[in-house]
């Protein structure tokens, strides 16, 4: 019988209903077929509607994959495998491709891991596939074409090992050092965030305890901005409570007339704090007093307002000045921002039926607790779990943040643990924790000194961070002096560098950690040049400056107009790891770990050093080309290092 190919357009957009029909097809090697029942001009439409799809997919496919050489290369594969996977298995629409890079380069540059998963699924279901290694045959047989793509094999029990073009890498590296490293961002889901850190105590100076959650929380902050992420940083400082009391009564006692209070006339807030707690733990009357004011400050009377906000403004000059230093940006909305808000959250979670009496106290009771979320104390006062509650209950509907993430130490947790639950049965969070909007706590352990206990002065006072930062410049200062560099240098460049290092030094060796874990304090660690420091990689990310210098080339004018080769093995394994960047920044804003990005720096660091010690730059047939590749190099250093709070040297 003749049949005539007008019947059914290869450009037609529906498919037969044969095609779907779940009793009616069977498999072919990699692809669906329909049954011989089906009349000839059913199998023709099917067999044409197929093409089309094929065809189609795999078009869009690759000019996805090929339209930039840019972003995260485990995201452009994993679109790749995804036309493969629907074209192999189409009546399993759920699987995802699980696309991972592989270590060290053994098994190709990335892999493909869904044949043994696969298998698992569509064995017993009629499938023409013998096992897994069948499966991963036929999903590389229905890869699109990519430039990216150089060659797909199949190992072992169906590993898919990808190994990536070197033209199409170079060509990436190149138009990054074109159009900017910032074309290399991760694109996250989430479009609005708050990043709840530092938070210190008004009237208390910022000490060695607020390091790790100012440190941690700006360089989280700073890798959700660089994902095209607006951050809301907040400052959650603790400027309300009864200490208010006794720091007021204490502050009219000291100065009568409180217009005229500086931070001068002060002096040192944490001597003022303890001189105000000790007379508050001795003198009855003094702590009669301590007690009233607090009730005259909450009830709004203006002149113990007054002396409140007199103290705080002392103690942000006080903040400010560290925060400076670090580098460090934050909106202060503090406790008594939420306070004239709780009243309606409270309301609102007692019209829920989730405030209960108990004792005299308002309280949530939580599954899987020991003990219930107080929200209002026996006295009607308000405590943490009530100023918390409010101020998540601002940020999703005031400011309408998609993703709250708090910085504080792990001992916290339980505090977070119960409010979060309470936030979610009050229907304020999907159940699910992975579902926005959502809520993170991120922890981190304790900053112990070398004698393995709670980093402490000689005095057993906490440390303070002015003098903490003070003493890790001064230390850098003296090693560059020591090297010459005060004969060399400027005495502002001196001062400059020494600040950026002993900074960065410190910020380094906190966030190289996993937050989760203590860690010593050294000054002697974190200021050696060798190993896995911020010193080390200064001095790498200046040293691969000198040798740009060096070369004598104009580097704007080779990125325009030079071409960049990956030919040697080591060229090519630092062109593979600049271009793991932006996967890099994704896992550890996914997983809320700066970690992650510092050992991606320090292999970063090694891969160049192999580069070097193996390729000769200057001077060589290739020096344009690996002048190129320094240049990408020091600038995805430089975003590292930016991502970290660290400030770059480029001499040294």
């Amino acid at each position: 019988m003749a049949i005539s190919l007008t019947l059914f357009p290869v450009t037609a957009t529906a498919p037969p209903s044969s095609l779907f029909s779940i009793n009616r097809f069977s498999r072919s090697h990699h692809h669906f077929s329909y049954f011989s029942s089906s009349s000839p001009t059913e199998k023709l439409r099917a067999t044409a509607w197929r093409f089309a799809f094929a065809t189609r997919a795999k078009s869009v496919a690759t000019m996805a994959a090929n339209e930039e050489c840019t972003g995260n290369l485990k995201r452009q594969l994993a679109k790749l495998f995804d036309v493969a996977l629907k074209l192999t298995v189409p009546d399993e629409p759920s699987v995802e491709p699980l696309v991972a890079a592989s270590d060290a380069g053994k098994f190709g540059d990335y892999q493909c891991n869904n044949a043994m998963g696969l298998w698992s699924i569509i064995k017993g279901k009629g499938t023409p596939f013998k096992g897994p290694p069948a499966v991963g045959q036929a999903l590389v047989k229905s890869l699109p074409t990519s430039e990216m793509v150089e060659s797909c094999s199949v190992a072992g029990p169906g590993f898919i090992n990808v190994i990536l073009s070197p033209k199409w890498m170079a060509k990436s590296i190149e138009n990054m050092l074109i159009d900017g490293v910032d074309t290399w961002a991760p694109t996250l889901s989430v479009k609005r965030a708050v990043v709840d850190f530092s938070s210190p105590n008004i009237a208390k100076e910022m000490h060695v305890g607020h390091l790790r959650s100012t440190i941690i929380g700006d360089t989280i902050a700073r890798m959700l901005e660089y994902s095209k992420v607006e951050v809301l940083r907040r400052n959650h400082v603790g400027d309300w409570g009864t200490q208010f009391g006794m720091l007021i009564e204490y502050l009219f006692e000291k100065f009568p007339d409180t217009d005229s209070v500086t931070e001068t006339a002060i002096g040192d807030l944490q001597v003022f704090y303890k001189a105000s707690k000790h007379k508050f733990d001795l003198d009855e009357e003094f702590k009669e007093k301590a007690q009233q004011a607090v009730v005259r400050l909450q009830g709004g009377d203006p002149v113990y307002r007054k002396a409140w906000a007199k103290i705080c403004e002392i103690s942000r000059t006080e903040f400010a000045k560290v925060y400076q230093r670090l580098r460090v940006e934050l909106e202060e909305k503090g406790e008594s921002f939420y306070n004239p808000h709780i009243p309606k959250v409270i309301e609102e979670l007692n019209t829920k039926g989730l405030v209960e009496e108990s004792e005299g106290a308002r309280v949530i009771f939580l599954e899987g607790f020991n003990i219930p979320l107080m929200v209002v104390k026996s006295d009607g006062g308000f405590n943490y779990a009530s100023t918390d509650l409010t101020a998540l209950w601002y940020r999703l509907n005031e400011e309408k943040a998609e993703w709250i993430i708090y910085v504080t130490d792990v001992g916290q947790q339980q505090h977070f643990n119960m409010f979060f639950k309470a936030a979610r049965k009050a229907g304020w969070l999907p159940e699910n924790d992975k579902t926005y909007p959502r809520v993170n706590h991120v922890g981190f352990g304790l900053v112990l000194g070398e004698d393995g206990k709670r980093f402490r002065t000689r005095a057993t006072d906490v440390v303070r961070l002015v003098d903490l930062l003070d003493e890790a410049k001064t230390r850098s200062k003296i090693a560059l002096v020591e090297h010459g560099k005060d004969k060399e240098w400027t005495p502002e460049e001196l001062d400059q560098t020494a600040e950026a290092i002993g900074y960065g030094a410190v910020k380094y060796a906190d966030l190289k950690n996993n937050r989760l874990t203590n860690y010593t304090f050294s000054f002697d660690q974190m200021l050696n040049d060798k190993g896995n420091t911020a010193v080390y990689l200064l001095y790498a990310h200046a040293r691969i400056c000198s040798i740009i210098r060096k070369s004598g080339k104009d580097i704007e004018e080779l990125k325009k107009t030079g071409k960049l080769a990956l030919d040697h093995p080591d060229e090519r394994a630092l062109g593979l790891h600049l271009l793991r960047f932006a996967e890099t920044v994704e896992e550890a804003c996914t997983n809320l770990l700066p970690s992650v990005l510092c050992e991606y720096l320090y292999s970063l660091s090694d891969h160049y050093t192999r580069f070097y010690s193996n390729c000769q730059v200057n001077g060589s047939p290739e020096e344009t080309s690996r002048l190129l590749l320094c240049e990408a190099t020091a600038i995805v250093m430089r975003k590292c290092f930016h991502l970290l709070g660290i400030t770059p040297v480029y001499k040294i």
